[in-house]
């Protein structure tokens, strides 16, 4: 009986721990999709191009650089499980939602940044990535930085 205990105890504490991190982990990304969903919304009139020129007709009196970053993490119940899709192969859905989690914020922090200098409009934008921490050894936690910049566009005043 006792080494059963021995057994079913850290076991038990284990399985409670994945739970939890699944539980939490997705609450907050449920959460973090819907902020992003509302401020899309807010900034959707906001005009943002990756074309290299201006407008038509607008007509800004001066430009200046915009940018916004952020770094996303996975949590460690999805690098876990992320151990077994590296067996078999496919996509990562887990780290692919991360990701688009990160761009969608990146660029988000980028037009909010334009809006509070009083720019009218961003063009140019590009995406920057990188790694900031591996995906192995025994602390791993896989996390992204995403860097959105573009040229903002400003009326004559700023």
């Amino acid at each position: 009986m006792e080494i059963l205990i021995q057994i079913v105890v850290p076991l038990a504490s284990v399985v409670v721990l994945l739970m939890l991190g699944f539980t939490i982990g997705r609450t907050r990304e449920r959460r973090h999709f819907a902020d992003l969903e509302h401020r899309e919304a807010t900034n959707s009139k906001f005009l943002v191009t990756n074309l290299k020129t201006v407008p038509p007709g607008m007509q800004p009196q001066t430009a200046t650089l915009v940018l916004g970053a952020t770094v996303i993490a996975s949590d460690y119940l999805k690098t876990f499980l992320s151990g077994f899709r590296m067996i078999f192969g496919g996509e990562m859905k887990s780290y692919s939602s991360m990701i688009e989690r990160a761009r969608r914020e990146a660029r988000l922090r980028m037009i909010e940044s334009a809006r509070a200098a009083g720019a009218m409009a961003v063009i140019n934008i590009r995406f920057e990535t990188s790694n900031v921490s591996g995906t192995t050894g025994r602390n791993a936690a896989p996390m992204s930085e995403v860097l959105c910049y573009g040229t903002a566009l400003l009326p004559s005043g700023h």
